[in-house]
C-alpha cells in the first residue's frame, strides 16, 4: 500500500533543502533534481510544495513532454490522501497509464545501469523505434557506463574544464604563430581571428544539423544507429549527463583536421594561423556555453533566453533550434524554434 500525505504536509516541503511537488495526486520529492532541472531550479522552487499538474501542461511556462513525466517516476514517494482534493478521475488515469507505458517502453530500449555500447551493438531496433526512444530524454543521478571495459569507458567521459585547459593554450600558440610569421601583424591576426570565430558559428550549426541530427537520412541499420547514438544520440537521451556533454578531445581532433586543411589551403600563413585560433576559440566558447546552459542558473541577460531556446530543442522539437551559442544561422536558414507555441 502506498504512503499517503495530506496536502498541508506537502506544503511544508517548499525549500531547496526539501522540495516536494504534487502531480496527478502523486507526491514527488524532487530535491535532488533541482540543480539539474533543464529550466533551472527557480522554476521548480516557485511551485515547491504545491500541485503542479496544471503548470506542467501550461504553455506559458512550458508544456512538458512525456519524457518529463517519465523523469518524475524516479522521485515518487507516495500519494495525496484520497478525497483531499477532487480532480477528474479519467485525466488522472490517463496520465498514470501514460507514465507506466513510457517507463516500460524505455526499459525495453536500454538498461541505463548496464554498458550501453554492447546493448546497442546487439540491438535489433528499427530506425523508427530507435529515433522515438532516443529523443525521449531520461535523467539519472549517476553517470551511465558506455563501454564494458573500464579504461575505454573512462576515455568516453570528459569533464567540462578539460576543454579550456587543453585548447586555450593551443589558441594562444596559434595566435603567436600568426604574429611571428612573415608579413604577420596585429591587424592581420585580428582579422583572421574574427573570421575564424564567425566560421565556427557556421560550423557549429552545420555539424549539429547535418551530422548530429542526420535522422531522416540515417540508414536503418544497427551500426548506423550505434554511430548516431555515440555521436549525439546519447546526449539527447541523457541530456543532463555531466560527463558526456562536452566533446571528447579525440573527436575534436578528428573534426578539426578539415579545418586545418581549409585554413592553410585558402589563406597565407599569418591569416591561416589566426583563423584556426579563432575557430578553436569559438569551439571552446561553444562547449562552455553548452555546459552552462544545461547545468547552471544562467544570467538573465542573453543566456536565459538562450537556455530556454536550447532546452526547447531537447524537450519540444529536436528538428529545429540548432544554434547553441546564438540563433544567427537558425534565422539565416529558417530553422528558428519558436518558443511561443502559437507561431
Amino acid at each position: 500500500m502506498s504512503i499517503t500525505f495530506k496536502r498541508d504536509e506537502v506544503k511544508k516541503h517548499s525549500t531547496s533543502d526539501s522540495c516536494w511537488v504534487i502531480v496527478n495526486n502523486k507526491v514527488y520529492d524532487v530535491t535532488s533534481f533541482l540543480q539539474d532541472h533543464p529550466g533551472g531550479s527557480e522554476y521548480i522552487l516557485e511551485f515547491a510544495g504545491k500541485d503542479i499538474t496544471s503548470i506542467m501542461k501550461d504553455s506559458v511556462y512550458h508544456t512538458h513532454s512525456d519524457a518529463a513525466y517519465d523523469v518524475l517516476t524516479e522521485y515518487y514517494i507516495g500519494e495525496v490522501v484520497k478525497d483531499d482534493h477532487v480532480q477528474e478521475r479519467n485525466v488522472i488515469k490517463q496520465a498514470v497509464n501514460a507514465n507506466k507505458i513510457g517507463s516500460q517502453r524505455d526499459q525495453e530500449f536500454l538498461d541505463l545501469r548496464k554498458p550501453l555500447f554492447s546493448q546497442l551493438w546487439n540491438a535489433t531496433y528499427s530506425k523508427e523505434y530507435y529515433l522515438e526512444q532516443v529523443h525521449r530524454p531520461r535523467y539519472t543521478p549517476y553517470t551511465v557506463p558506455y563501454f564494458d571495459n573500464p579504461y575505454l569507458d573512462m576515455l568516453s567521459k570528459t569533464n567540462w574544464f578539460i576543454v579550456p585547459v587543453l585548447w586555450l593554450p593551443f589558441v594562444v600558440f596559434q595566435l603567436w604563430k600568426s604574429l611571428n610569421c612573415a608579413y604577420g601583424s596585429i591587424q592581420v591576426t585580428s582579422q583572421g581571428f574574427s573570421i575564424g570565430i564567425l566560421f565556427w558559428t557556421l560550423l557549429e550549426y552545420v555539424l549539429h544539423r547535418f551530422l548530429f541530427h542526420l535522422d531522416k537520412l540515417l540508414p536503418d541499420h544497427p551500426i548506423a544507429l550505434l554511430v548516431h547514438f555515440t555521436l549525439h544520440g546519447i546526449h539527447h537521451h541523457m541530456p543532463m549527463d555531466r560527463l558526456r556533454l562536452v566533446m571528447p578531445p579525440i573527436l575534436t581532433i578528428i573534426l578539426s583536421i578539415p579545418v586545418f586543411q581549409l585554413a592553410h589551403g585558402l589563406f597565407h600563413p599569418p591569416l591561416a594561423y589566426s583563423f584556426v585560433a579563432g575557430a578553436f576559440f569559438g569551439y571552446v566558447c561553444y562547449d562552455m556555453i553548452h555546459y552552462y546552459l544545461h547545468h547552471a542558473n544562467v544570467l538573465k541577460i542573453y543566456f536565459r533566453e538562450l537556455k530556454r531556446y536550447h532546452i526547447a530543442h531537447h524537450y519540444k522539437n529536436f528538428d529545429s533550434g540548432f544554434g547553441i551559442t546564438s540563433k544567427l544561422w537558425d534565422y539565416v536558414f529558417g530553422t528558428v524554434l519558436y518558443l511561443d507555441e502559437s507561431k
